[in-house]
């Protein structure tokens, strides 16, 4: 990949993947600190990228991978500091109020879960691309899909506006 395709394909794919990033960590600046740093990483790899070859599949697993060594990073350091909890990320807003009630949503699954229906339904992976993603059998993918909907679906319903809120629901 040249450097004009490079440029092309970061300024194509930025966006959408930062979008899937904060759906997976539920934080826009972690979301967008992973996918630069993967988008640097890359850089230094592009001769060998091929645009035929899902260059964007590499960028959103180095920056998911990213996101999880951070995590494992900041539990360590709090264990270390003699803390016991884990502190919530500050509130950020999302690009639209849809995005934060999903995100929001999908904190309340299992990360296997999460991770499978991003990918999934976010990132338009087929169940056997997020098993090679996430390292997990296309059994275990379609199983995580499920729940994950089924979960998803109650915890959605569980938010949505009642009429006694001042929504018309019939």
């Amino acid at each position: 990949m040249t450097p004009q395709e490079f440029d092309a394909f970061y300024a194509a794919s930025f966006s959408r993947l930062t979008g899937q990033l904060y759906a997976l960590t539920g934080n826009w600046s972690e979301a967008q600190d992973v996918v630069q740093e993967a988008f640097i990483r890359a850089w230094d790899r592009r001769r060998t990228f091929d645009l035929d070859n899902a260059p964007e599949a590499w960028i959103r697993t180095t920056a998911r991978r990213l996101a999880h060594s951070r995590w494992r990073r900041l539990a360590r350091g709090l264990q270390l500091a003699g803390r016991h909890h884990r502190q919530e990320p500050p509130a950020v807003e999302p690009p639209t109020e849809e995005h934060l009630v999903l995100v929001a949503a999908l904190r309340d699954l299992p990360e296997a879960q999460r991770g499978a229906l991003v990918l999934h339904h976010m990132c338009d992976l087929s169940v056997e691309q997020v098993a090679r993603e996430t390292g997990a059998s296309v059994s275990a993918v379609k199983s995580r899909l499920a729940r994950g909907r089924t979960a998803l679906a109650a915890v959605l319903a569980d938010r949505a506006p009642t009429s006694e809120e001042g929504n018309l629901c019939v």
